[in-house]
């Protein structure tokens, strides 16, 4: 797949499929989806930026991107190979279609839940014959059917269930339709001093119920969860909006600023001041 400079496009959206091409030399943007995301990159490199952890992609190579988390991405050429790649969008009525449809007993049980925000799969046949299947919609003006968009992203679940049993819980962590989703309310409410017992039940839950449900979201406990996303916020505030440690430590829930300085430094390895 050639592409000259003249045939420079960003992105083709095909229900739920992107294809990406950028005949510059690098462009960025900042990744806050509310979807599971699968990308594949044909040529180029992607890199991913978490705060201080770095994943880099690069041509034939897969990664799978959790959804709900803000994230720096950085499309780059490689030489002259212009960047390529293909995005897969898992929206939750896809998963939820998949899920009701699965034999349940072969639901691996007692799964451990992940806190990673992004993984690098081991390339194999599933994901290679999934992507080179589509590989021709870069050259071609043919819009895919709706109906080959769909099997194509279930082809993507497929892939990623077969590739390893820690997707069956990311992939299915969607709430009951009668309760409010649970990471929803929280990255929407993370500021505020509400205890246990109010998160529970302004999302629908008893506390136990509330403290089950969590459970299949993250390995952690809720308090820690919200330490981790209010000290996530914290330094996307410091390096990216350059504001002061004096209004973020407050902006972000922390009531007491030498508390905020000491968690601070145990997540990162420095204070709040060097950012």
């Amino acid at each position: 797949m050639n592409v000259q400079q003249e045939d420079k496009y960003d992105t083709l959206s095909y229900s739920g499929i992107f294809l990406s091409c950028f005949s510059e030399y690098g462009t960025h943007c900042v990744h806050s989806k509310p979807e599971h995301v699968l990308v594949y990159i044909y040529s180029g490199e992607q890199v991913i930026v978490d705060r201080n952890k770095k994943t880099i992609i690069k041509a034939g190579e897969c990664a799978f991107i959790r959804r709900d988390n803000r994230l720096q991405m950085f499309k780059n050429s490689k030489g002259e190979d212009f960047y390529k790649g293909i995005s897969l969008t898992f929206q939750r009525n896809v998963l939820r279609e998949f899920y009701s449809k699965m034999n349940k007993a072969d639901i691996p049980k007692d799964v451990p839940i992940s806190d990673k925000k992004v993984f690098k799969l081991k390339p194999g046949p599933a994901i290679e014959s999934l992507f080179q299947s589509l590989t021709p919609y870069f050259d071609s003006n043919m819009k895919p059917t709706e109906g080959v968009t769909h099997l194509k992203l279930l082809e993507g679940i497929y892939a990623l269930l077969n590739s390893s049993e820690q997707f069956y819980p990311i992939l299915f962590d969607f709430a009951d339709p009668w309760k409010i989703d649970l990471l929803e309310f929280l990255n929407e409410n993370y500021m505020q001093e509400l205890s246990m017992e109010q998160i529970a039940s302004f999302t629908g839950r008893s506390l136990a119920t509330f403290k089950r449900d969590f459970k299949k979201i993250s390995s952690l406990t809720p308090q820690k969860w919200l330490i981790n996303k209010r000290l996530e916020m914290a330094y996307i505030k410091l390096k990216e909006e350059k504001k002061k440690v004096q209004e973020v430590y407050t902006e972000v829930g922390f009531k007491n600023l030498s508390h905020f300085s000491t968690a601070f430094k145990k997540q990162y390895g420095i204070p709040p001041t060097e950012i």
